[in-house]
């Protein structure tokens, strides 16, 4: 997934505000799904939500106004209730701007964790 870094992006440093990674984060995992043939908003309609259990970021350069970022999204690893979800986050030329790590867990409607529903294990392996 690409992204254009805007102004409101950054802080009063010209850089990228540390904290937007995490949106970044949650929108290339969305469109990861998404590629894999799932909506997040439907199989949560359908009683299968995913939450943060854990967030890692390391942080190796900075990003400014107008780069593009290319964010490279995995799933790393699977287990009956939990996934983890590992990025490289790279500038327009290249250079490892972020490495991060999630760590999301099947819940249902109750917020109660599940199991990850076969299906959804098949389509993100």
């Amino acid at each position: 997934m690409k992204i254009t870094i805007y102004y409101h992006d950054t802080d009063c440093g010209g850089v990228v505000y540390y904290a937007n990674y995490l949106k970044y984060l949650e929108e290339a995992r969305t469109e990861f799904f998404a590629q894999k043939g799932l909506s997040v908003k439907e199989l949560a309609q359908q009683g299968t939500l995913f939450v943060v259990a854990r967030q890692e970021i390391d942080y190796k350069l900075p990003a400014s106004y107008g780069d593009i970022l290319e964010i490279e999204t995995r799933v790393s690893n699977i287990s009956r209730v939990s996934m983890d979800f590992t990025y490289e986050i790279k500038n327009q030329n290249g250079q490892p701007v972020s490495q991060a790590k999630t760590i999301l867990i099947c819940v249902g409607s109750d917020l109660k964790p599940k199991s990850i529903p076969g299906d959804i294990r098949t389509k993100l392996s």
